[in-house]
């Protein structure tokens, strides 16, 4: 085992948390049940993450069906629709503080600005920016542990653009698709919006309702896939199973994934095909001049998306036009498209992705946490192997990010009970360089600096029930090759890894509220 990265729980007794986003939540949660003490910092003044008010944008929903984006012993309220909204996201979240009663432990409007590590302690040293009312005030707070869960959509990054100050000056606004955040910003408006992910096509069909123009501009087209296939099929039968997972390659090929990959390739290949053609014929992608022009395995890198809600149609019927190409400059009013073409402008809306940056953590932390490209080299998307007393939640981007993120906790709690035979450093690192190559191979780069995992989800967390030596039902997991994963599968493996421990209950179970069934008419905490 390696005790450099395993640290007991006689050692470590606080620990700081980072975001209280889905994945700080659920570290939260669990630490807590282990009976940690926790403190969680929260930039924002409410609980959410990309879920929070000053981050949504109009038609922001959930990717994921309803059913398959809870927590494992928390279901969605039942008159949530099937791709919840995301002030309702941000209410879940919240109920789910209160009932495992964490909210108490978050510290809201605190930004962690600069931690450092005391190699002589084996300690962090937290310098935190809490705004209180008209001031603010600058606490140092010191833990034995520490575990980021800022997300890997943290930062908005907006590209810098040749003539934005005349631009901005000629009154015009460039901003990101988490600041904007009402369709009456749009309103007889020139708009153009960046990029061709579902932030992207969300806010142009939010924007098309209103607007004097709206354009869409793209470097890329992408693969799209709808919610319902030709509005009947829920695409969870289709990609949330683990069929639909091993129609793609994995690193490590075994059991039916092999299968699907060797002998049986030519039957992956051809239920690809149908999707594509399904895709295809729905959007009629090839008549709009939307057809990506590469095969639908493209889809399995950071960009995968569902088609956002009217948007095919708005622009067959003209209301949105699209554009692949690029901006060369903006002037007053206006921009100029690298085809020479010169657009009007007044409102530029950027769905053009985040930065995965850790810029609380200073030059000695960094260096061991990530290569010179700035991917962030974590074994299982979790432990950096060169840095201790340090671990990660939510870097991976997942279609269950939720599930992964609980799992994870439930690893992450485990590992500091010195219960996970870790490998050694340099074991972890040759495994970590093995799956950055890979990653980098099979995304053609886009792999959000390592942290990308999609569409392999499942594959991810049976490594980490593997690890944590839970052999999972397999009837349950049979029934998950054609039926979509539900996170209720899951719920009974903390109390698999409690009884092995010996314990009763656990400390949140003990401080919990009664589960409660919220009306349609109540709203969060």
């Amino acid at each position: 085992m390696n005790t450099k990265n395993s640290p007991s729980l006689k050692k470590v007794k606080k620990i700081g948390i980072i975001g209280a986003g889905i994945s700080g939540l659920v570290t939260a949660k669990t630490l807590r049940e282990y009976g940690f003490e926790i403190v969680v910092f929260e930039k924002e003044s409410e609980i959410g993450g990309v879920w929070a008010s000053s981050r949504r944008y109009p038609g922001l929903t959930t990717q994921n069906a309803r059913d398959t984006y809870a927590f494992s012993d928390f279901p969605m309220p039942s008159h949530y629709p099937e791709w919840p909204e995301g002030f309702q996201m941000q209410e879940y979240l919240s109920r789910y503080a209160e009932h495992f009663g964490i909210a108490s432990s978050i510290m809201f409007n605190s930004e962690v600005r600069h931690i450092q590590y005391d190699t002589i302690f084996g300690s962090w040293m937290l310098r935190v920016v809490r705004n209180r009312g008209k001031g603010s005030e600058t606490l140092d707070i010191g833990v034995d542990y520490l575990v980021v869960c800022n997300g890997i959509f943290s930062e908005p990054f907006i590209p810098s653009f040749r003539g934005a100050e005349e631009f901005i000056a000629g009154g015009g606004r460039i901003c990101h698709t988490t600041d904007f955040h009402s369709v009456a910003e749009s309103a007889n408006r020139n708009v153009v919006i960046i990029g061709f992910g579902k932030s992207s096509c969300d806010a142009a069909s939010a924007a098309g309702a209103n607007a004097q123009t709206t354009t869409l501009i793209a470097r890329e087209i992408l693969w799209k896939i709808p919610k319902r296939f030709f509005n009947v099929l829920n695409m969870k039968y289709i990609l949330l199973t683990r069929l639909g997972e091993g129609l793609f390659p994995y690193i490590n090929l075994r059991g039916a994934d092999k299968f699907l990959h060797t002998i049986g390739k030519p039957i992956a290949k051809a239920l690809l095909s149908c999707v594509e053609w399904a895709v295809n014929q729905q959007f009629h992608l090839k008549q709009i001049g939307l057809h990506p022009g590469k095969p639908l395995t493209t889809i399995a890198r950071s960009t995968v998306s569902l088609a956002s809600e009217g948007f095919f149609h708005a622009v067959r019927t003209g209301k949105i036009r699209t554009i692949q190409s690029a901006i060369r400059r903006l002037g007053k009013g206006e921009l100029e498209l690298e085809t020479g073409e010169i657009l009007p402008a007044d409102l530029i809306i950027c769905g053009t992705g985040f930065k995965q940056v850790v810029p609380f953590f200073d030059e000695y932390v960094t260096k061991r946490i990530t290569d010179d490209e700035g991917n962030f080299r974590l074994y299982r998307s979790i432990l950096p192997a060169s840095m201790p007393r340090l671990a990660f939640n939510g870097y991976c981007s997942s279609l269950f990010s939720q599930l992964n993120a609980e799992i994870s906790a439930l690893w992450i709690a485990e590992h500091l009970l010195g219960s996970i035979d870790v490998p050694p450093e340099a074991e972890m690192l040759r495994e970590i360089d093995k799956r950055l190559r890979w990653m980098q191979e099979r995304t053609e780069g886009k792999h959000a600096k390592g942290t990308n995992i999609i569409p392999f989800s499942m594959h991810h967390i049976d490594e980490l029930l593997q690890d944590l030596n839970i052999k999972p039902n397999p009837l349950i997991t049979l029934k998950e090759w054609l039926l979509p994963i539900s996170p209720k599968n899951y719920k009974t493996i903390a109390e698999q890894l409690r009884r092995r421990r010996g314990t009763g209950k656990s400390v949140a179970e003990k401080t919990s509220q009664p589960m409660r069934t919220y009306k349609k008419s109540e709203t969060a905490v």
